[in-house]
């Protein structure tokens, strides 16, 4: 019996080890790495220089811009990917005809299957003086900016990452027993309270997945502010380019990396408990 559980467990093990030395390799050493970095000092011609001294981290308030700009708009991304996506997936979920609901889910992906730069470079054409600034220029709207503004990385971000938060609401609405809204109809319920009070509720893991995926990679973001933004938008991931690439201060920047793994913890912590507390799911599942 002890020697069927030994070689059992030993077999787990062995299922395990490619997966455990894969995230070891390339996810555990680097951020290491970069932890080790942020206490070190930078090196007079650039680069790393072993230290140990928290003055990396206490030098954050430097970068205040590109976190304050992050942490507003970030949010504000993805709850506008929220407001978009949850009546497109509601949509797709309980009311599209059985028969077009893969080719309405294979359109909501094949934007994927383009280049995030080449989609990016396309809105810059759109929203610049040669796109919808000179189409109102003709109806007497003159002078009127969109470009390198706030506004123009907001919309980039619902444009690139809709699909990210469509996907998981549609997961959870499509498993919803239809017998529950059936019984608070049946009940009297109206349908707004239905909605709120069924349909929201048990669609919540999906919403708080979406809100938490995209808010994980827009605490990173680099691209959309880079190019929408025109260098007048700063996000933490322009700050980390530019450390890491152009100012070479590689302790200073591990130091805001490091914040930002924190940040993104945070954030995946109060997506697991507002999920738990308001629909009863243990988690909130990436995958």
């Amino acid at each position: 019996m002890h020697g069927s559980a030994f070689r059992h467990k030993l077999l787990t093990a062995l299922l395990l080890a490619p997966a455990a030395a894969w995230l070891v390799v390339f996810l555990v050493l680097p951020f290491v790495a970069i932890v080790v970095f942020s206490v070190g000092e930078r090196a007079p011609e650039g680069g790393y220089q072993a230290a140990f001294t928290m003055a990396q981290y206490a030098n954050l308030p430097a970068r205040a811009t590109a976190f304050w700009n992050t942490l507003i708009l970030a949010p504000a991304g993805a709850f506008a990917c929220l407001l978009v996506a949850y009546p497109v997936a509601y949509y797709l979920a309980l009311r599209a005809p059985e028969r077009w609901r893969l080719i309405l889910l294979a359109l909501i992906v094949i934007p994927f299957w383009t280049s995030l730069l080449m989609r990016t470079y396309a809105w810059m054409y759109i929203l610049g003086g040669r796109g919808i600034p000179a189409l109102l220029s003709y109806i007497g709207i003159e002078d009127l900016r969109l470009i390198n503004t706030p506004g123009a990385v907001l919309l980039g971000i619902v444009y690139g990452y809709l699909p990210l938060m469509i996907l998981p609401i549609y997961v959870s609405l499509e498993r919803l027993d239809r017998r529950l809204l059936e019984a608070s109809a049946d009940l009297g319920a109206k349908p707004v309270s239905t909605f709120f009070g069924v349909t929201l509720r048990l669609s919540l893991p999906g919403v708080m997945t979406g809100l938490s995926l995209v808010m994980i990679l827009l605490l990173g973001e680099y691209l959309i502010p880079s190019l929408l933004g025109g260098g007048k938008v700063f996000f933490i991931g322009n700050a980390l380019v530019d450390l890491f690439l152009q100012s070479r201060n590689w302790p200073f920047g591990s130091a805001i990396a490091v914040t930002l793994v924190l940040v993104s913890v945070v954030v995946l912590v109060i997506a697991n408990r507002v999920s738990t507390r308001f629909s009863g799911a243990r988690q909130v599942d990436l995958i």
